[in-house]
């Protein structure tokens, strides 16, 4: 569990950096961010801001999740699947440490 600790550190740690430096603040779901610096066509502007604001929603979402698996390390029901209730097995949890759900949960939430 201190490996998947460190990894969702060092991940949270990331995605605050990315948040700063798109302009954002990583603790505010504020997704005003300035994208006109410098940008003569309004249109360029335009779409660059939808996709900036699309990516600052992205890293928000994903800092969320870091920041609910940390907490329920905390509160030791970390690897515990939120609709089952059974455990998340390891190699799940290695390959996406914020994970809240089972495959089997995962994979019936997307109709497979």
């Amino acid at each position: 569990m201190a490996d998947l600790r460190a990894v969702l550190d060092e991940h949270r740690d990331n995605l605050r950096k990315e948040i700063v430096e798109l302009g954002g603040t990583p603790d505010s779901d504020d997704v005003e961010i300035d994208v006109e610096r410098g940008f003569a066509d309004s249109a360029h502007s335009t779409a660059e801001r939808a996709r900036m604001l699309s990516v600052m929603k992205a890293l928000r979402s994903n800092l969320r999740d870091v920041n609910r698996a940390v907490t329920k390390m905390e509160l030791g029901t970390y690897g515990t699947c939120e609709s089952c209730g059974q455990p998340i097995s390891i190699e799940r949890l290695e390959a996406l440490p914020w994970a809240i759900l089972c495959i089997d949960c995962k994979q019936r939430g997307e109709g497979r």
